[in-house]
C-alpha cells in the first residue's frame, strides 16, 4: 500500500529531472550521491512505483515520472509562492495573463503601465483570444488569469472589472437598424466561435436567422471595422473599440440595453491565486475604486 509522499523527495526528485541524473542533482542540492540515490528510492518506495529505468549509469524517466513531473513542479511552484505570498516580498516571476483583443486594446494600456511600474519584478505575458480560448486556459493552467467577457464557470474566481457596451455597426450610408429584419441582406463579420459577443448577436438575430447568414470571420477589430466601413457587412464591437478608431467612418446602431450592456471580469483559479494575481487584482480593485470617484 502506498504511503504519503515526503516533500522533500520531491524536491529531490525534480532536481534529479532538471540536472539529468544523481550526481549532478546532489551537487546542485549539496548532498552526497548515496543520499540522493536513497531519496528517490524511498520515493518510489512509499508510491509504489518506478520512476526512473536505469541504464548503467544513465537514468531515464518511466511514464510514472513523466506524470510526476508535472505534480512535483506544481507542488514546489506553490510552495514557493505561498512563502512568497505570506513574506511580503514583493511578487516576482512571470504572470500569464489573457485577455479579449478589445480589452487588450482599449482598456489595459494603462493598467499593464501602472502593472509594470508597481511590480517591476514580474514578467508579464499576454496572450489574446475569444472568451472560450481564455477560459479554457485558465482552467488549464496554461493562464493565471484572464479578463473574459461573461460570467466564468464554477471552478474559476471573478472580479468585475470593465463595463461594455456593444453597438452594431454599419457603414455610414446603411439605414438605421432597429430590428433583425433590417439587416436582412446583409453578410455578418464577426471573430470565430468562442466569442461571447458574436453569442450576443445571435440572440439578437435568433439561432434561424443567424444560421443562414453569410459571415466572414476575423480575428482582429481592425479588421472587422475596416471591412464594415467598406459596405462589407455588419458587425456588433465594443464602443470602447469604436472610441479608439475615431478616424474609421461607420455607422452605430444601438441594441437592446438587455443585450447590449456586458461586463468584462477578470477570472483565476479559485483556491489557486498566486502573488502576481493577487497584485494584479490589487491594483484592478485601485482602478475601480478611483474610477467612481
Amino acid at each position: 500500500m502506498a504511503g504519503p509522499i515526503n516533500f522533500t523527495d520531491l524536491q529531490v526528485f525534480r532536481s534529479v529531472v532538471e540536472e539529468g541524473g544523481i550526481v549532478k542533482a546532489a551537487r546542485k542540492l549539496h548532498r552526497v550521491p548515496s543520499n540522493v540515490s536513497k531519496r528517490i528510492k524511498q520515493l518510489e518506495s512509499s508510491m509504489g512505483v518506478t520512476l526512473f529505468h536505469r541504464d548503467r549509469q544513465r537514468l531515464h524517466l518511466s511514464p510514472t515520472g513523466e506524470l510526476l513531473r508535472g505534480y512535483a513542479d506544481r507542488l514546489v511552484q506553490l510552495s514557493e509562492e505561498a512563502r512568497a505570498a505570506v513574506s511580503g516580498a514583493n511578487p516576482r516571476g512571470l504572470l500569464k495573463l489573457g485577455a479579449l483583443e478589445s480589452t487588450a486594446a482599449s482598456r489595459l494600456p494603462g493598467l499593464l503601465a501602472a502593472f509594470h511600474r508597481q511590480y517591476p519584478d514580474v514578467r508579464l505575458e499576454l496572450t489574446m483570444g475569444t472568451n472560450d480560448f481564455l477560459v479554457q486556459a485558465v482552467v488549464d493552467r496554461r493562464l493565471d488569469a484572464a479578463f473574459i467577457a461573461e460570467p466564468p464557470a464554477r471552478i474559476l474566481a471573478h472580479m468585475p472589472v470593465f463595463r461594455e457596451r456593444l453597438a452594431l455597426i454599419s457603414s455610414p450610408d446603411h439605414p438605421p437598424i432597429k430590428r433583425p429584419q433590417d439587416i436582412k441582406s446583409a453578410s455578418l463579420i464577426a471573430f470565430p466561435d468562442g466569442c461571447a459577443y458574436r453569442r450576443v448577436l445571435q440572440r439578437w438575430l435568433g439561432h434561424d436567422v443567424f444560421s443562414t447568414k453569410r459571415m466572414l470571420e476575423l480575428g482582429s477589430y481592425h479588421a472587422i471595422i475596416a471591412c464594415v466601413a467598406s459596405g462589407t457587412g455588419v458587425a456588433l464591437v465594443p464602443e470602447s473599440v469604436l472610441d479608439t478608431m475615431a478616424q474609421t467612418s461607420v455607422r452605430r446602431h444601438p441594441l437592446p440595453k438587455t443585450l447590449a450592456d456586458m461586463s468584462t471580469p477578470l477570472v483565476w483559479r479559485d483556491g489557486e491565486i498566486s502573488p502576481p494575481v493577487l497584485a494584479l487584482r490589487t491594483l484592478v480593485a485601485s482602478f475601480k475604486k478611483a474610477a467612481r470617484r
